[in-house]
């Protein structure tokens, strides 16, 4: 039988119950989408044997590496940010696919030139050891998309634990918005080809979205898996 597919995860360090649970929902949807996880964790650096990445959700980015000064942002993890930039340029350069979720897909944006809202009311997600959620109702992924394609096109409920956020005039050079929610990216894809799609939102937490929304983290594996 052919092996699983290697996913390389990055995470913070496991040194909360808040973000343990965190790394167990990703670990939990990974393995049962049939991937075989590689954490890596701040000082890592990302093996050349794998066959995608999934760029985790946490803190906020130094917005110096966008060229900012701080203006809301907080929970920097500078070798958090190393480890991630750091395994982007070497998916890329590998041609692994790549999911990038809430963080996730804030790193790509900037790694891809982008640059972030640094502090938006209503869009924090609930304080550590509780479930409430901000749920974004009825979104819908562009037609033709990966990630319509993944979900199976149908309006999604989502949900939102973020503060920071990306618009079509902050998105990065080569991605392209595959689902909006006002002004804000809620979603996007590389417009190149390649395999490389973010979403803002948390797609691992099952009890959280519609039952398709999941289907991206699925999608993702299959496409490692068909390397």
């Amino acid at each position: 039988m052919p092996r699983p597919p290697r996913i390389a995860l990055t995470l913070s360090r496991p040194d909360s119950p808040a973000r343990v649970d965190s790394r167990d929902f990703y670990v939990t949807a990974l393995q049962a989408a049939g991937a075989d996880v590689v954490e890596l964790y701040p000082g890592d650096v990302m093996p050349y044997d794998v066959d995608g990445l999934l760029l985790a959700g946490g803190g906020d980015i130094d917005p110096a590496r966008y060229g900012e000064a701080n203006a809301g942002s907080h929970h920097i993890e500078e070798s958090r940010d190393e480890l991630e930039f750091g395994a982007y340029q070497r998916a890329t350069e590998l041609g692994v696919p790549v999911l990038g979720i809430c963080r996730g897909f804030q790193v790509v944006n900037v790694a891809h030139g982008g640059k972030l809202l640094q502090d938006v009311a209503g869009h924090e997600g609930p304080p550590d050891g509780e479930t409430w959620v901000n749920a974004h109702e009825d979104v819908v992924p562009t037609a033709g998309s990966r990630l319509a394609t993944a979900t199976g096109g149908a309006p999604l409920t989502v949900n939102s634990h973020h503060h920071q956020v990306v618009t079509n005039a902050t998105l990065g050079a080569g991605l392209v918005p595959t689902m909006n929610m006002g002004e804000y990216v809620e979603a996007f894809e590389s417009n190149d080809g390649r395999w490389l799609v973010g979403v803002q939102w948390h797609p691992e937490r099952a009890h959280e979205v519609s039952a398709d929304a999941t289907g991206i983290i699925k999608a993702f594996v299959e496409q490692a898996a068909s390397r």
